[in-house]
């Protein structure tokens, strides 16, 4: 096999990067001459990795995180570190400490987030793959918005060894590129049963894509098509299911009362694990070191007021509030029981159905500030986070523009049938083309 030389030198205008590595090296495997850009929590050995938070600057791991060590092996290179929402903690890459990402297809619109910076990246040509990460929808957010294509694995089928963490049980490793193959193409390799993360599942990713659907079931939920959508982006998305109808995919309607519990769910529980995983950044042990003429409390204190930024502090306050004596009944454990309701309606309709379909976001990419209010904010997220919740396979794909911007259709499946979420996204890729 060709050994080949990676070299990479982007042109950045969108602030997609905060630390590229155009050191060139050399590979051979499924991913020789590929340079990909990987997410700032992902940790990347001797590489500056600090979730796009001050609080971690200067931190360098000593260690691969499983996915990057699977990519090198195939013979990749890390093009880069991508901005982020500060420990993903956003849904639009401007809660990075290091300033916003700028969506390439209109730099007055946000790209979406947490994973916007490797959207962008793709999205304006970069690079041909990235690796992002999905809690409440971080990877299929910015595919939408940017117009590329993003794939939330099954949790488990994806190592989570070296995930700086924000929410355990919610968030994976997942690809992002311009096509469907090259998605697969990253699956493959970065998918699998690793030893040191005990949610993985030995479940690797052989698979090529097919475009026959036909016979397939498609369950159409009317709640992804309800208040919050966006008329015009709902339209799109049902040509979009029209086409696979062409292709001979049956559709179903159906509905997941559930739905109604996920983003409040959701906010509990991610912000709950969220206060206990950011316990650990406290200026001693990870980044910039504290002021230790004070005592602990008050470097403690200090350090986390001054290099958490505002949306990191109000998560953490929030899941600290959830778990407190007195409260943990009454928010969390509720939460955990709205989880398992959703669980439960996605388990059922899919004895009826081969896959889900819908939008991905009620709303094309918005203007840069425009949802400066949390709420406004959260409510970007209910299409995909019952996703999360239930620990099923996701994908985004193209499907059309509304006022010139991208729209996603989100292919929902089975859990460990990430192969045929993303056969449905590529039968839908290959008829559309020109």
């Amino acid at each position: 096999m060709a050994v080949h030389t990676i070299s990479f030198e982007p042109d950045d205008r969108y602030n997609a990067f905060l630390k590229v590595c155009t050191k060139p090296s050399h590979g051979e495997g499924k991913l020789a001459g590929v340079a990909i850009a990987v997410k700032d929590n992902i940790s990347t050995q001797g590489i500056e990795t600090t979730c796009a938070s001050k609080i971690l600057q200067g931190y360098v791991p000593p260690y691969d995180a499983h996915a990057v060590e699977l990519i090198k092996g195939a013979g990749a290179a890390v093009a880069g570190k991508t901005n982020m929402d500060e420990f993903g903690m956003g849904t639009s890459t401007e809660n990075s400490a290091f300033g916003p990402t700028l969506n390439p297809c209109d730099t007055d619109r946000v790209p979406g987030g947490s994973s916007g910076g490797s959207a962008a990246a793709v999205a304006a040509g970069m690079v041909r793959m990235a690796l992002g990460t999905d809690t409440g929808g971080s990877i299929r957010c910015p595919a939408a918005f940017c117009g590329i294509i993003g794939l939330k694995p099954t949790y488990g089928r994806v190592s989570r060894y070296g995930l700086i963490a924000y929410a355990n049980s919610l968030e994976t490793i997942g690809p992002m590129a311009k096509n469907v193959a090259d998605v697969s193409l990253l699956m493959s390799v970065i998918a699998g049963h690793d030893r040191k993360d005990s949610t993985s599942h030995n479940r690797p990713y052989n698979h090529t894509p097919s475009a026959n659907i036909r016979g397939l079931r498609i369950g159409i939920p009317e709640e992804y098509f309800g208040k919050g959508v966006d008329p015009e982006v709902a339209a799109v998305v049902r040509r979009a299911i029209g086409r696979l109808e062409e292709l001979g995919a049956v559709t179903v309607p159906c509905s997941i009362p559930s739905m109604e519990y996920a983003l409040a769910a959701y906010y509990v529980i991610c912000t709950s694990e969220a206060s206990s995983n950011l316990a650990r950044f406290d200026g001693v042990r990870y980044g910039p070191a504290a002021d230790t003429r004070k005592s602990w409390h008050a470097a403690y204190q200090d350090a986390r007021r001054e290099r958490f930024g505002s949306e990191v502090r109000r998560r953490i306050m929030l899941g600290t509030f959830a778990l407190s004596s007195g409260y943990y009944g009454k928010y969390y454990a509720k939460a955990q029981v709205a989880r398992e309701n959703i669980r439960k309606d996605f388990a059922r309709l899919f004895a009826d159905v081969d896959v889900l379909c819908g939008p991905t976001m009620p709303t094309i990419a918005f203007k840069l500030g425009e949802k400066s209010d949390p709420l406004s904010m959260y409510l970007s997220d209910i299409l995909t986070v019952p996703v999360n919740l239930a620990g099923i396979p996701a994908i985004s794909v193209p499907c059309g523009k509304v006022q010139g911007m991208p729209v996603g259709l989100q292919i929902m499946g089975r859990p460990f049938e990430d192969e045929r979420v993303i056969d449905v996204a590529y039968a839908y890729e290959q008829v559309v083309k020109p």
